[in-house]
């Protein structure tokens, strides 16, 4: 029997050698700028070296931000932030808006009641930023731990807010399933009435900002042949990111 069963499988091997099955069709493959070009688009905008880097990430970022500004990239301020829920491990990314830097680090605001990111972050106080400006040929990675900002701080940045997004930051349950857009609406018409008018909204005790105090981060910048210029500043051993305290910068291969 055992004999048999060898036999088999040692047939069936040699039948897929010899018949390999057809390869698994690609629906998107090495895609280029333009089907009038096969080859990857090349990086020549710039180069970066020990010389033009700040003792500081936080400063050196400010810098390259500012450039980023003046060089009319679009909505420069747009960064995915990916999260990881533990004990799965589990790795989620969205698209957000940075709204603030500070010495101690990286500020951006949500939900922080229902949303994914917040159950990632109350399992896992872990987070990235990745910064991406294609005009600058740029990249820009953070990695930190996450901590809350005060309501009162929150306040601040709330009231900057068109009254719409206001309401919205109320009415709207981040990330449950509903059944319709009538279901939001109605949430919507609820936060209304409860706010007539009044412009002084507070802001809501489940949305708010959060830091991501940095303790890496990477300024990538774009060279032909992908032999990019990568450099990465560390914490000091026992540092506790943002500003203050040592970093040390290493350069990577690309």
């Amino acid at each position: 029997m055992l004999a048999t069963r060898t036999l088999l499988l040692r047939s069936t091997a040699l039948k897929m050698a010899l018949h390999p099955p057809p390869p698994v069709e690609k629906l998107i493959f090495a895609p280029a700028d333009s089907q009038n070009n096969t080859q990857a688009a090349q990086f020549t905008k710039g180069s970066l070296d020990p010389s033009q880097l700040s003792p500081s990430p936080l400063t050196q970022f400010h810098t390259w931000f500012s450039h980023a500004q003046t060089s009319h990239v679009p909505h420069p301020e747009t960064v995915c932030l990916s999260t990881a829920s533990l004990p799965s491990g589990r790795v989620s990314a969205r698209m957000v808006y940075l709204k603030e830097l500070d010495p101690r680090g990286f500020v951006i605001y949500s939900n922080w009641g229902t949303s994914k990111k917040a159950r990632d972050i109350e399992s896992n106080p872990w987070a990235s930023l990745t910064f991406w400006w294609a005009e600058l040929e740029r990249q820009v990675r953070i990695e930190g731990r996450v901590e809350r900002l005060s309501t009162e701080e929150s306040q601040v940045y709330f009231d900057t807010r068109i009254r719409g997004s206001r309401v919205g930051a109320w009415a709207s349950r981040q990330s449950e399933v509903i059944e319709g857009r009538e279901v939001l609406d109605g949430w919507v018409e609820e936060v209304e009435r409860r706010f007539e008018g009044t412009e002084g909204i507070p802001c809501p005790e489940f949305w708010g900002g959060v830091r991501v105090v940095p303790v890496e981060v990477e300024f990538w910048q774009g060279r032909e042949s992908r032999l990019h210029d990568r450099f990465r500043y560390l914490k000091a051993e026992g540092g506790e990111g943002g500003e203050g305290g040592e970093w040390k910068i290493e350069r990577l291969s690309p």
